[in-house]
């Protein structure tokens, strides 16, 4: 057998997908090694933890080299939450406010990576073990605004598509792909000095408005859904939260401010309009009343899904169960720190009857991790754009990660259930 024992770490700066400054945590294990940084994301949720201690990745560096590097030495990497365990003892913290969030889950994730090195297997075997065969489903963004498009796109943040009907991962990731391309050329007949701008996760950045997207993305999808012979669904996340000034929700492009109340109806009305199979974020991150009305009135045929609301926290999901908040949650490790708590809150999730949907981060990195997270996780979908190096780098290891499970391999249909297709 291998040894695993964690003899050394390392930390650098390099930089994420919009050029910003993160780190890379190395681990080297007696017979092994691995490595991995950390993501960051654009639109976060207030109860995230600390990114880096007072905003300062050179304290954050500073602590790993005297804090967490000796105390992981001696370690088995093999044994995740010992050393997730160890991380949270070193910080002291709930939110990982002393070393950092970027420390703590980059660390996390090269732990496992060289793990799964050593171990000669596959990270997602090492996470979910050796009968995983179920691959996830990839949610597309394929139109973008608010935020990620600095407010001069459509107000709602993402229009998303799923290929819930694709009988393979290659078929799905296709799918999306397609949508995209064609959208583009939607959008230049809309608007021909369109030159085929992009936002931070690849998605086309244009001035046009909510329903004009949603127009557009309805008559692509049909005409892609039956040109490849399988349903594929829209959906959005209208990351509320950055509409929200703290009393209506401000559509500042269609000049229109709505009330937890009209929002509420707004958002049903966007869902029977178009047969939206996914709405993320419809409200602001503390309104878990207006959530568990939306889950409520819509039942199984869409997914209400929770991201800035629930921040991959165990707590705020269970809070969030109790109300009748949402039927889907977002994971994000990098929100909660560490792998061992996003598998709890997974575990949380799936026994609660949530939709897991594992997601990437607007300032993601090239690395490919976030795929066998996803399987390892059993999560039936993926979020993770459609084009892009550091969204592709995730998308074809899953192609690959079908390929090495073999006959056995299928999508992962679980979520259909819920939603009655």
């Amino acid at each position: 057998m291998p040894d695993t024992t964690i003899e050394d770490l390392g930390i650098r700066k390099v930089f994420n997908s919009r050029g910003e400054e993160t780190v890379e945590v190395e681990v080297y294990l007696t017979d092994g090694f691995g490595k991995a940084a950390a993501p960051t994301g654009a639109s976060r949720g207030s109860h995230e933890v600390v990114y880096f201690p007072n905003n300062d990745i050179d304290l954050a560096i500073s602590m790993f080299e005297k804090n967490v590097a000796p105390d992981l030495m001696g370690l088995d990497a093999s044994i995740q939450a010992e050393v997730d365990t160890r991380l949270e003892e070193i910080d002291g913290t709930e939110n990982f406010s002393r070393i950092g969030g970027a420390v703590a889950v980059a660390t996390s994730m090269a732990v496992a990576r060289a793990a799964a090195n050593a171990l000669e297997i596959p990270l997602y075997q090492h996470l979910g073990g050796a009968n995983i065969r179920d691959v996830p489903y990839p949610l597309g963004n394929v139109i973008g605004g608010g935020k990620h498009s600095r407010g001069l796109g459509p107000d709602i943040q993402e229009f998303l598509v799923l290929p819930y009907g694709a009988p393979d991962i290659y078929s799905a990731l296709k799918a999306n792909i397609e949508v995209h391309r064609s959208v583009f050329k939607e959008l230049v007949k809309v608007d021909p000095t369109f030159t085929g701008g992009r936002n931070d996760e690849g998605a086309w950045s244009a001035r046009i408005s909510t329903n004009t997207a949603l127009d557009i993305l309805s008559r692509v999808v049909k005409e892609v859904s039956s040109k490849m012979g399988f349903e594929i669904g829209i959906g959005i996340d209208v990351a509320a939260s950055n509409l929200w000034d703290g009393e209506k929700y401000v559509y500042a492009n269609e000049n229109v401010s709505r009330t937890p109340r009209e929002q509420l109806e707004f958002v049903k009305g966007l869902i029977e309009k178009y047969d939206l199979v996914y709405v993320e974020d419809p409200f602001h991150e503390e309104d878990f009343t207006s959530f568990a009305e939306l889950t409520d009135a819509v039942g199984d045929r869409c997914l209400v899904v929770g991201d800035d609301i629930f921040v991959t926290n165990a707590a705020r999901l269970l809070r969030g169960i109790k109300e009748g908040a949402g039927n889907g949650i977002i994971i994000k490790p990098d929100q909660v720190g560490t792998l061992s708590r996003a598998w709890d809150t997974v575990r949380l999730a799936v026994s609660n009857g949530y939709v897991t949907i594992v997601s990437h981060r607007s300032g993601d990195t090239e690395y490919d991790t976030l795929a066998h997270i996803a399987v390892g996780f059993g999560a039936p979908i993926i979020k993770s754009g459609v084009v892009g190096g550091e969204r592709i780098a995730k998308l074809n290891e899953l192609i690959r990660i079908w390929d090495y499970m073999g006959k056995v391999a299928r999508m992962n249909r679980t979520f259909m259930q819920r939603l009655g297709r």
